[in-house]
């Protein structure tokens, strides 16, 4: 049985590479490319496709997660494989809540790559080790750990955003948005958006 993928990147480059790799596999197929993730949605939606290999930053319009989420929502659509190179908590929590199959590295060696592949078009989770070793350090010390939202608060905060503007952003209260920061101080042991955000980013929750 062929696998046929989708690969979806907004650089042509990693897009030729990946697909130099993966033909080399006798049981794949590369079926479409997309460069945008607005595209990807379109391309998964019609049909054809059995594993997206989805990056999760493009240029612009939508995020990696957002596609992921829209193309895992269709019944019987294709499972997705997120190929990136972020490796922090706050882009995997948010590709496995929108529905990813796998969570792979792009500096994956091609046999971990197409033994994904085919671990995700069968229905199964293909994480890579490194993405498996931080969501169990998640689960065995979940006190300490940040929800999707603090998360989600802390990384605008690092992108220079202030409370009223990540309240826009997330639909959410200044109120609210200050409650995620109290406990994110607290977990992280800081007491300041820019320490919080130094130690975030030095423990890889978040990226810069």
């Amino acid at each position: 049985m062929t696998i046929r993928l989708l690969l979806a990147d907004d650089h042509p480059v990693v897009r030729a590479g990946l697909r130099a790799v993966l033909d080399t596999e006798p049981d794949f197929a590369v079926v479409a490319e997309a460069a945008t993730a607005e595209r990807a949605v379109e391309l998964a939606a019609a049909g054809g496709v059995d594993v997206v290999l989805m990056d999760l930053q493009f240029g612009s319009g939508m995020h990696g997660s957002e596609a992921t989420a829209a193309i895992t929502a269709a019944s019987g659509g294709p499972k997705v494989l997120v190929l990136t190179t972020y490796d922090t908590d706050a882009d995997i929590l948010a590709a496995v809540e929108a529905g990813a199959s796998g969570y792979l590295l792009k500096d994956a060696p091609p046999e971990e790559l197409a033994a994904a592949v085919r671990t995700a078009a069968a229905g199964q989770s293909a994480l890579a080790p490194a993405v498996a070793h931080r969501l169990m350090d998640r689960m065995r010390t979940p006190a300490e750990a940040l929800t999707k939202r603090e998360l989600e608060v802390l990384q605008l905060v690092g992108e220079g955003l202030s409370n009223q503007q990540i309240s826009k952003v997330l639909f959410l209260s200044q109120a609210t948005v200050k409650s995620h920061l109290v406990h994110v101080f607290a977990k992280l042991g800081v007491d300041s958006r820019t320490a919080a955000v130094a130690t975030a980013t030095a423990r890889r929750l978040i990226r810069r």
